[in-house]
């Protein structure tokens, strides 16, 4: 059986990967969201996306389901390997995606990031 987590608050987002608030790539101690997460631009995500638009993830190792903001999954969708890992709102700790990484998407089983 799953657990089904929102992340909260909501997250702020920036298309600026310059900016000091950013965090980048796994945790190896939990420490929750980061304060801000880098996005794609409105106009590159207006392209259209190579994946379906999809907002929620299972974490493999603990089963728990996280659901991320619009913008996210938009970069996602746009960019499936636009980010290196994602957050566990149960765990409290980035993660990594792709071909060998810790989650799934909720519709399908598909890893997330690939």
């Amino acid at each position: 059986m799953s657990t089904h987590i929102t992340m909260e608050p909501a997250v702020r987002t920036t298309t600026d990967p310059t900016d000091p608030q950013l965090t980048h790539g796994p945790d190896t101690e939990p420490w929750g969201q980061a304060e801000v997460y880098l996005i794609l631009s409105y106009a590159e995500r207006a392209k259209g996306f190579v994946r379906p638009l999809r907002a929620s993830y299972r974490h493999i190792p603990c089963g728990t389901v996280t659901h991320m903001d619009t913008a996210l999954a938009a970069t996602f969708a746009r960019d499936p390997a636009f980010y290196s890992s994602t957050y566990c709102v149960q765990c409290s700790l980035h993660r990594p995606v792709g071909e060998h990484g810790e989650f799934e998407w909720t519709d399908g089983g598909d890893k997330v990031g690939t």
